[in-house]
């Protein structure tokens, strides 16, 4: 990475999507105000229409915070997916996304940041400890981070990484800090849910990436009142086999965009701490790869693969996912015709 100018200091955009839930916003909020790097700057998308949390931007009155009511109303995934734009008009160095019941702990921003330099990468994926009983008076912080039992500390090619969806989501929206030169282009631009929206993140990767497992954000549980959830009309079986017949395709490509000896050492691989019959429960299940040898038992690997075929056969994958693989696989199409180097593996 080419080192900056000794007179510039680099400025995060943080981008946070919010709707009606002024005190988490305001808490939100002052955790970015009492960040040890002060070069930041905050666009809030509120996408309530009687623009509830106007008001918490006005009375901290700080200069570094802009508000902006979306409309028309984005909806959850929308207004999620809006905050990984590449559109860049604060010409910000850095960026994350903050949800407005989330929180950043102080050395956020300065540790992504000395990290990233340090390590020559664009992309950093930050652990996060959980809010455990958000909103309730029994709220408390995790003794643990979310990436804990998921991977090792370091950098990771982006082929290895995807693989990561085969044993669970991957990426968190919290945990992502990417730089302005980042060739990954994490605004997903077609119509999904949120839950589905992480782990198309997770397979958008293109670069090196490096996980940083020191957590230095907070992320909310706070079951449906999360803006991850959608609160979808469909039926929960339907959306459950679509979301799970989704996950399943890209499970089977992130398979396929990895190199050779990242498939064979997958089940065994030291970079990822989760369980090895994990890592093949989601090669079963998603029918990439039958052969498991004894992650499994030979019962519950039967079982594994009548659901998947049962996902396969009921579920159908999400419109905006198939676009999305279509417009991706354009997009490597159109490197290879100019001569460029397709990215990532």
């Amino acid at each position: 990475m080419s080192p900056l100018p000794p007179d510039h200091t680099p400025l995060v955009q943080v981008r946070t999507p919010t709707y009606r839930r002024p005190a988490m916003l305001r808490r939100c909020l002052q955790s970015l105000q009492a960040q040890t790097w002060s070069n930041w700057v905050c666009d809030v998308q509120d996408d309530s229409p009687d623009s509830a949390c106007e008001a918490v931007v006005r009375a901290l009155g700080d200069p570094r915070i802009h508000y902006r009511r979306n409309e028309p109303r984005l909806y959850a995934s929308k207004n999620i997916d809006s905050c990984f734009s590449r559109k860049n008009p604060r010409n910000a160095d850095y960026f994350c996304l903050v949800e407005d019941d989330n929180w950043l702990l102080p050395e956020f921003m300065r540790a992504n940041i000395e990290l990233a330099r340090r390590e020559g990468v664009e992309v950093v994926l930050r652990n996060q400890l959980v809010e455990l009983g958000s909103g309730t008076e029994e709220a408390r912080l995790s003794a643990f981070g979310i990436l804990d039992g998921k991977f090792v500390e370091g950098r990771y090619d982006p082929g290895l990484f995807r693989l990561a969806l085969m044993a669970d989501i991957g990426m968190s929206h919290g945990g992502l800090f990417w730089s302005r030169k980042a060739t990954s282009d994490f605004e997903i631009g077609f119509p999904v849910s949120a839950t589905l929206q992480e782990y198309m993140r997770t397979y958008a990767v293109e670069e090196p990436i490096y996980v940083a497992l020191e957590p230095l954000a907070v992320w909310a549980e706070n079951g449906e009142d999360t803006t991850r959830n959608l609160g979808a009309r469909v039926g929960y079986l339907r959306r459950e086999l679509t979301l799970k017949r989704s996950i399943a395709a890209l499970q089977r490509r992130a398979w396929q965009r990895a190199t050779p000896e990242d498939r064979e050492g997958f089940l065994t691989s030291p970079r990822f701490r989760y369980a090895k019959a994990d890592r093949a429960r989601g090669m079963v299940k998603s029918l990439t790869r039958l052969a498991v040898g004894d992650a499994l038992p030979a019962k519950e690997h039967a079982r594994l693969v009548l659901r998947g075929a049962m996902i396969r056969v009921l579920g159908r994958v999400e419109p905006g996912l198939q676009a999305f693989f279509e417009a991706r696989e354009a997009e490597e199409r159109g490197f290879a015709a100019h001569g460029v180097e397709a990215r990532g593996v």
